[in-house]
């Protein structure tokens, strides 16, 4: 089991969240996060003084898959959070020892609703 976490623009959310569930997802985590990369911020102008904006806003996702389902989850994501743009985010992919799902007591590949 893995889990996928994703940190892209907030503009693409909605398309993020429509391409996991057309993969079959059952579930998914979303926080309102900033931060920066290789953009680091931008300068902005607010009633004619300019200053420097160093975290920007993005959102990001955590979805818990099967191993048998990562391809088509980390796929689904690049291609709707994809602008072309610098700053589409990344996608960290780590391990997953227990999952356990608090209601049924219920573990692993049956706690994913798989």
């Amino acid at each position: 089991m893995k889990l996928v976490t994703a940190i892209f623009k907030p503009s693409r959310l909605d398309a993020v969240i429509d391409a996991l569930s057309e993969t079959g997802n059952t579930g998914l985590t979303v926080s309102e996060v900033r931060g920066y990369g290789r953009q680091q911020g931008k300068t902005e102008v607010y009633r004619g003084a300019e200053y420097e904006v160093r975290l920007l806003p993005k959102v990001k996702v955590e979805v818990a898959c099967d191993d048998d389902a990562l391809d088509r989850v980390t796929d689904a994501i690049i291609q709707a959070a994809n602008t072309g743009t610098i700053g589409d985010g990344k996608i960290f992919v780590r391990s997953l020892d227990t999952i356990i799902r608090i209601r049924t007591g219920e573990r692993d590949a049956q706690a994913l609703g798989s």
